[in-house]
């Protein structure tokens, strides 16, 4: 049985069990691209969901023995990005978009070193309208947007698929409202998390 890993902050988390790996992986993606991955090929992958609410990439890369390595996943997402914004636009306390290419490209390559076979790929960050992202919207859209940059450089870099979850946002707003998708510019709703279940879903049936 193949192992798949989904990696990542808040937005992978999303509430997920802490204890037992198969028992709860939260109300996000990572529960719905396992339901429908389980489904369609039975007994053939195993999902574990190691997001942390709050990670930045720094937090991310603390943490690669014992979430990435010591597990030894055959395929990985990584969501990441989002909060190295948010923590500096509130607390002072985020990466610079310089600062985060470089401990992103250093955890890849550990990665690849330690799992030569492992397949990867990487989620960009995304921000929209909402409570929590109004207040400083443009900076927070730019800065985002050099951070999801890095990512897709990194994704090329490595020969990686990478999605483009911001311009998948955009899209979707022009259907229905941001909060329709997203609670408060950066938490999904339901229909957001279909949203990127959608693009993961897509791009893991073209590596698997």
């Amino acid at each position: 049985m193949k192992r798949i890993l989904f990696q990542g902050d808040s937005i992978t988390d999303a509430g997920r069990y802490r204890g037992e790996d198969s028992v709860n992986k939260g109300y996000g993606y990572p529960t719905v691209c396992s339901a429908i991955l389980g489904a369609k090929y039975p007994g053939e992958y195993e999902f574990i969901n190691r997001g942390i609410s709050g990670n930045r990439i720094v937090d991310l890369y603390a943490r690669i023995k014992v979430d990435v390595i010591n597990l030894a996943p055959d395929y990985m997402s990584i969501l990441i990005g989002v909060n190295d914004v948010w923590h500096e636009l509130g607390s002072k306390n985020g990466v610079d978009h310089v600062k985060f290419e470089r401990i992103y490209d250093m955890f890849l390559e550990e990665v690849l070193t330690a799992l030569p076979d492992i397949k990867i790929f990487i989620l960009g960050p995304y921000v929209t309208e909402g409570t929590a992202t109004n207040e400083k919207l443009d900076e927070f859209r730019a800065e985002v947007d050099l951070r999801a940059a890095a990512a897709k450089r990194l994704a090329e870099k490595y020969s990686m698929p990478y999605v483009d979850l911001q311009a998948a946002f955009d899209e979707a707003v022009k259907k229905a409202p941001a909060d329709y998708w997203i609670a408060d510019g950066v938490h999904p709703l339901a229909a957001g998390y279909g949203v990127i279940t959608e693009k993961w879903i897509e791009t893991f049936e073209q590596i698997r």
